[in-house]
């Protein structure tokens, strides 16, 4: 296995044969480019399952809100199908408050977009929110967790044109291998672990699968690709230890303060703003 070194800050750092795909930049290499434009259709397949996704094109990430000082949002990765149905794909590496909030609002943006200006009526294509979670908030259970607006005694539907996907990437850890894993199940494996992986595993043979350690392999990057993914995983590493660090500190000192001066280096880094709420938890 080829491993690839780089000195830095006086520190030799050392990456294995895949990258970490669930990060920021090479989330959206793997996902929301022209070349991946195939592997996010199957991804999306597994997804939604009950409908066919025969085509994709990919729409802009960036939304400005109309009203003045109101928040706009940056998505990581957007696209609709050949049907006009819509998709918004997030990736979220830590938890975060107010995430499934986050994931109401960003949807919102997709929801205005499908109405022309003009048109009477309300009738939209399905818009579709996924969260790829690095994290789990239900301990021990499966991978996909799906909702819908209901009501709330009944059950009934109150409409089926909105919906919010969740993929708990750490439960499939003890799924992936059993009789009764389906594709959806190994692929966030896959996500999870290509870090770890010297190979890809026999048991993963499909089409998406192969796509997907095809882009996570490091050989495969470009040269200042692989430069910026080496420093990138430094600059991440750093700030973890920083974090970790906060947070043992934030016990006498107040983790929130602590939080602020590590959002204020990451940002002095050249960091997005939205980058460094995403890893910090501290309000823009």
């Amino acid at each position: 296995m080829k491993l690839f070194r780089k000195r830095i800050r006086g520190e030799d750092v050392v990456l294995g044969r895949y990258a970490n795909i669930l990060v920021d930049d090479w989330f959206k290499r793997t996902f929301g480019e022209k070349h991946s434009k195939r592997l996010l259709q199957l991804f999306l397949q597994e997804v939604i399952p009950d409908r066919d996704i025969a085509d994709i094109s990919y729409a802009p990430q960036e939304h400005v809100n109309p009203f003045r000082r109101k928040k706009g949002i940056r998505v990581d990765v957007e696209c609709t199908d050949s049907d006009g149905r819509r998709f918004v794909v997030e990736m979220q590496l830590a938890p975060q408050k107010f995430f499934y909030e986050r994931a109401v609002y960003n949807t919102s943006f997709a929801v205005q977009e499908q109405i022309p200006q003009g048109q009477q009526t309300y009738d939209f294509p399905e818009v579709y929110f996924i969260g790829v979670m690095n994290f789990a908030l239900h301990r021990g259970g499966r991978v996909r967790y799906s909702y819908t607006i209901r009501e709330e005694v009944t059950d009934e539907l109150m409409t089926d044109r909105v919906k919010y996907i969740f993929l708990e990437l750490p439960n499939s850890v003890p799924l992936w291998q059993r009789a009764e894993a389906s594709v959806l199940d190994k692929f966030c494996y896959a996500m999870y672990m290509m870090p770890s992986l010297t190979d890809r595993p026999a048991e993963l043979e499909a089409e998406i699968f192969k796509l997907l350690f095809d882009f996570a392999e490091i050989a495969n990057f470009a040269p200042r690709e692989r430069i910026k993914y080496i420093n990138d995983m430094t600059t991440k590493r750093d700030l973890h230890n920083q974090i970790e660090y906060a947070r043992d500190e934030g016990r006498e000192q107040g983790r929130e303060e602590a939080m602020k001066i590590i959002a204020q280096n990451m940002q002095d880094m050249g960091m997005s703003m939205e980058d460094i709420k995403k890893a910090t938890g501290v309000s823009l």
